[in-house]
This record gives structure tokens, sequence and C-alpha cells, in this order.
């Protein structure tokens, strides 16, 4: 039975405590003073009737506030909590005496010995472990902390070594022995592993709450330790160069630089010279070299020119190139990280993209799901943006109505989360109050099959058809020139084509072939 006895700290107090155990002739088996006003006694276990008769007489001693029994001793508890991580410890542990000899081991360490505990139990450490004088090391005038590569059972084993002192009075400490880790090559491995794995912070500004996205999260994370070359598609706007910077923040190269360069937004010879650099009295580094041991980021990479990608792909192949009016080679260490909505398979079929390029950018592909197919990511991506853009401009606690609620999850969304985002943005900005209503959402209508539907229409059925005829023949007409051509591609008549081309005014003199 133990007891917390809960007093003033004062001189004397414990003696008298045990005076009432003396007087019952109630044995003490130990006493813990813990903290100031606390005293801890174990006992035998007493019957109700023996408590009775000496409970009150604690309670009554004077300096005493408080006594009742506890399920343990403060010194039981932190022995047993020693005991189960010594035993449980993942890597072979054991404590040695100032001799060398083991005085305590854990289950693996036993395990790996093929012996049991207390066989092992006063034993010299030197019969297992082969490399390290240990006798030498505690017999030294300072005795330090070491790591060690030594042989333990005839394998090879990492050891963390660290001395064990005790406090002796007037701040003194003696040396008792020492405490030994050992950690296997595959350990290490797995610990090493465990280390590199992708930090969820790196891909916490990521909504994912489909499952669909959460699987797109859950690879991006697995291909983000890797160093292959990567390839991200998806639709316009489903945040393809968000994914691309979270998978580089998670890997080796978190540290060294992340470049970006959009293929469709600079004319060939401009995104040449950005690429690779410039030679020449004023020499101009390219994203080339400015990524070099990080990573380089090639949105919609569809776009490239031919000439663009022979040039891509000899750096990829042998990790040199050079810059623009210059003849010196370069050599440089990156990883590159590619995105586009196109679908390249089809383009490499026709001849747009280069096959062997294709093949080198998609060693580890990412297919990112538009937003209308993870629907319940929009309601969530909805509220988030709201809250982030209404607490840059001062306002607080705004809401999504819930006809507005209903009209956003249905709504195609064909420019994805970029376009969520600018609508509401747009929406917060310009209403009034902190309610979000379908109103104030600027939409165009929109069906999948039409695309972008005009809202205020004006003229006739019979116009809006012969404008859409007029604007497909002028589109065609370059590539069928002659009337039987294009007349066969339409499945009409030679004479219907001449008709209508006539009626437009469409020939080789209004349209450039």
């Amino acid at each position: 039975m133990r007891l917390e006895i809960c007093c003033q700290d004062r001189v004397g107090i414990a003696q008298k405590v045990l005076g009432i155990f003396v007087d019952y002739d109630i044995n003490v088996r130990g006493i813990e003073l813990k903290q100031a006003g606390v005293i801890y006694i174990n006992i035998i276990d007493l019957d109700f009737a023996q408590l009775q008769q000496f409970m009150p007489k604690l309670r009554l001693l004077e300096g005493v506030t408080d006594v009742k029994t506890a399920p343990f001793m403060p010194f039981e508890r932190e022995r047993n909590e020693l005991a189960t991580l010594v035993k449980t410890f993942p890597d072979p542990f054991m404590s040695i005496d100032v001799k060398g000899n083991i005085r305590l081991i854990n289950n693996i360490a036993s395990a790996v010995m093929g012996m049991t505990s207390t066989a092992i139990i006063g034993e010299n450490i030197g019969q297992w472990i082969k490399g390290f004088n240990f006798s030498r090391w505690l017999e030294g005038k300072d005795v330090l902390a070491q790591t060690r590569r030594l042989k333990f059972q005839d394998e090879d084993y990492v050891a963390d070594m660290m001395p064990i002192h005790v406090a002796e009075e007037e701040g003194a400490q003696i040396l008792v022995g020492a405490m030994i880790i050992l950690k296997s090559e595959l350990r290490l491995g797995e610990q090493m592993t465990a280390f590199k794995q992708a930090s969820d912070n790196n891909f916490s500004g990521i909504h994912a709450s489909s499952g669909a996205m959460r699987k797109v999260i859950r690879e991006a994370k697995r291909m983000s330790l890797l160093d292959s070359s990567m390839l991200i598609i998806g639709e316009t706007g489903t945040g393809k160069e968000l994914i691309a910077r979270a998978c580089h923040s998670a890997s080796d190269r978190a540290e060294n630089a992340f470049m970006t360069l959009n293929c469709a937004s600079l004319p060939d010879d401009a995104a040449e010279s950005e690429l690779f650099g410039k030679g020449g009295e004023q020499v101009k580094r390219g994203l080339f070299e400015l990524a070099d041991g990080g990573t380089l980021f090639l949105d919609e990479v569809g776009e490239m020119s031919p000439k663009l990608q022979t040039k891509l792909l000899r750096v990829i192949q042998d990790g040199s190139f050079r810059r623009v009016d210059d003849e010196q080679e370069i050599n440089v260490n990156i990883r590159i990280i590619s995105s586009t909505n196109r679908d390249l398979l089809n383009m490499v079929s026709t001849g747009e993209f280069r096959e062997d390029l294709y093949y080198r950018l998609n060693v580890l592909g990412l297919n990112v799901p538009s937003l209308r197919e993870r629907r319940t990511d929009i309601i969530p991506l909805a509220e988030y943006f709201i809250a982030k853009f209404g607490q840059r401009i001062g306002k607080y606690n705004i809401s999504l109505s819930d006809d507005c609620r209903d009209f956003i999850e249905h709504y195609p969304w064909p420019g994805n989360v970029r376009q969520l985002e600018n609508v509401l943005i747009r929406a917060i900005s310009l209403m009034e109050g902190n309610e979000v209503l379908t109103s104030h959402l600027q939409l165009p209508a929109y069906t999948r099959e039409h695309g972008y539907l005009e809202q205020e229409f004006e003229g006739t059925l019979d116009a809006a058809v012969k404008g859409f005829e007029a604007d497909l023949l002028r589109k065609l007409y370059p590539a069928y020139p002659s009337t039987r051509q294009l007349a066969k591609k339409l499945g009409l008549s030679h004479t219907a084509i001449a008709n209508k081309l006539r009626e437009y005014d469409i020939n080789k003199k209004t349209v450039k072939i």
C-alpha cells in the first residue's frame, strides 16, 4: 500500500509522520520525499479496520493537510518507465560499469548475442564488441562521449557511447560507467529514408479533400524523393506549378534554386536565350546555369519549338550545353519537372513533339484532375480563398450563401482552381456585407460541348449560323484550298461549297494560305 501525505514543508514533520506508524506497529518499506510538502510512504497492505484507526491520527497531525492512497511511489514509476524504455528500445542497448562489465541490457541486444540477459549480466563487453578498447576509454582522464564504427557479433555497427556520472557533494562528479547504443547499417538506412520522406508541410498549400486529389499528393510525395525527370499533366489552372514547387521543396535539392520558364509565353529566340544564356561581350547566364544543383520547371512544355526540343534533349542526355553565340561547354546538374495541358503522346504521333524527348521528360508521370473531376474540393477551396482574401482586405467572417454554394459546386470551372480563386477575389472586393451571393459571381455561361456562351446575344439564329459557317470555312480553307477537297471534308457537294465560298467572299486572296 502506498500513501501520499500532503503537509507543510518544515523541519521535523517527517519524523512526526513516521511516529504514527511506529505507534501502530506498521512496518514502513519505503519513504520518498519527491517534492517539498509531499511525503510518499510504502507500507504493507492494511485491512479497512486498521485504516480507520490510524488514518485519522495522520490527518490530525499539526502541519498535515491531506492523506490519501497512491497507486505507486514516484521512483517505482520512473524505474518502470526506464525499464520499459530499455527493454523495448529498437536498437541494441547496454550499460557497463567502469571495468567494462555489463550491468543492463535490452531485449534486442541479448537476442543478437543469442543469450538471456541473466547470463550476460556481469560479463565483460569486450567478449561481444570488437574494435574499441572500453577499459582504456573509461580509465582516461577526461571520458567524453564517442561515436565509433565497430564489430558487434562480427557485424558492422555504429556505436554511440556516453559516460555515466553520479553527482557527489560540493558539485563534484564521479564516473560510474557508460551507456552504449548500437545501430546497424539496416537501421541507419531506415532512419535516413524516414528523414528524407517528404514532409507534409511542403504540400500543406495544396488543398485536397477529394480521394482523387489525395492520391495525387501521395504520388507526388513519393516522386519528390526521386531525382528523375517528372511530367505533370493537367488542364490550365489545376495547380501544376504548385505541385512542382512542393516536390522541389521536399527533395534533396530543396536548398538550391527552383527556376521556371513558361514555354508558351516567349518567342523561340527569347526562350532559347532564357534557357541557355548568351555569350559575347555581355555574358548572360540562362536558367540552366541558375538552376544548377536545383530544379528547372518547364511550364507548358508542349508549346516548345522543335529547335528547343532538340537542344533540351541534349542537355538531359549529356548534362551539358552551350550558351547562344558561345562555343564553351557548360555542365550542369539539374532535375527537370515539366507540365503540359496538351496530349503530348498524340503530338508525338503527329510529329509535333519529339518521341525521345517525351520519354525523357515522362520518367515520372503525374496526372492532376480538373476541378470538375474532384467536386468535393470545390467548397473547401472556395472557403479557403474567401477567408484568405477577406483577411487581406479587412473583411472577416465571410460566408457563402446556400444558393451560391450549390452554384459553384456544379459550375464546370473550365479555368479550374485559378478561375475559382479569381472569381471569388473579385466578388469579395466588390460586394457589400459578409455573404457571397450567386449574383456577386461574374461568370459566363459555359457548357463542355460548346464552351463559353454569350450572355447577351443579339441577332437571329440564321445570322448566328451563317457567322459560324463563315468562320469554319475560313479556318478550313488553307488546309483544303480546292473546292473539291473542302467539299469532301465537309460532306457537301462541290457546287454547294463553291456557292458558300462565293457568298462569304472566301478565296486565295482573302485567306492566307
